[in-house]
């Protein structure tokens, strides 16, 4: 009945003409399902006693969705086909597991609104950078901007690896090296060997000899006449800000850089 008194005042005639249902503040437990209306965006179902949410499996529309102050305990296998979904009230609800919740708006790559405050889950302490980190989507959570260095430390917190990665910078150039110089800063345990090439052969004057007395000797000239890379990188963590260094706030640590070459 709400959505027949909703579908009159709207003056609506066609199901497919209803892009927009305001059902927010009518003591409803329960809601048919809304399939019919497939060109559905807007939905306003506050303020109300609803529990479950399978009414929606077909609205794949929506953008806008209000489910704020209901008695909603899960959401598990509802929300998840809303690829479109950009707003999401959520807050004032029963909802106590964070991962599971957070699991299921995984796949709105639009969700740029979420509200999910005043929920158990909400209590938890790494509640906000957990869902800053698995819905980056995100820029309104509960009603303030998500910032950069939330984002920075959401990122610490889950994917440290990732974050070593990002706060280091590489520098990658070619070096100029003979033969001699690479033979005489060898590393290995064996001393150096300079190829021996015969007398009155020289590359590509004779193809039936090999220029050298040991081919392996041809193998080593050809592999040091390849370029040499260098490649160092550094760790920015380490680094103080102008700010930091204005305010003296982070004591200076020698930096570590790490070169590597190869050919």
């Amino acid at each position: 009945q709400a959505v027949e008194n909703q579908l009159k005042i709207c003056g609506y005639t066609s199901n497919v003409d209803v892009v927009a249902l305001y059902l927010a503040r009518q003591g409803l437990r329960s809601i048919p399902s809304l399939s019919q209306f497939h060109r559905l965006r807007y939905l306003w179902i506050n303020n109300n006693k609803i529990q479950d949410l399978t009414f929606l499996i077909k609205n794949y529309y929506l953008t806008e969705l209000y489910l704020n102050n209901n008695e909603l305990t899960d959401i598990s296998g509802a929300l998840k086909h809303l690829c479109s979904l950009q707003i999401l009230f959520l807050h004032n609800n029963e909802l106590k597991k964070l991962g599971k919740t957070v699991k299921e708006l995984k796949g709105m790559i639009s969700l740029q609104t979420l509200n999910l405050f005043q929920n158990p889950l909400a209590y938890d302490p790494d509640y906000r950078l957990y869902v800053i980190y698995f819905l980056p989507s995100v820029q309104l959570l509960d009603r303030k901007l998500v910032t950069q260095r939330e984002r920075e430390s959401a990122l610490h917190l889950y994917n440290p690896k990732r974050t070593w990665v990002m706060q280091s910078i590489g520098f990658g150039r070619r070096v100029d090296t003979s033969l001699e110089t690479m033979a005489g800063s060898s590393r290995c345990t064996q001393p150096a060997r300079r190829p021996i090439m015969t007398s009155g052969h020289e590359f590509g004057n004779n193809t039936n000899k090999v220029p050298f007395e040991d081919p392996e000797d041809a193998v080593l000239v050809r592999a040091m006449t390849r370029s040499l890379m260098e490649f160092s990188s550094v760790d920015w963590n380490k680094v103080a800000t102008c700010q930091e260094r204005r305010l003296k706030n982070k004591a200076e640590e020698p930096l570590e850089k790490l070169t590597v070459q190869f050919r």
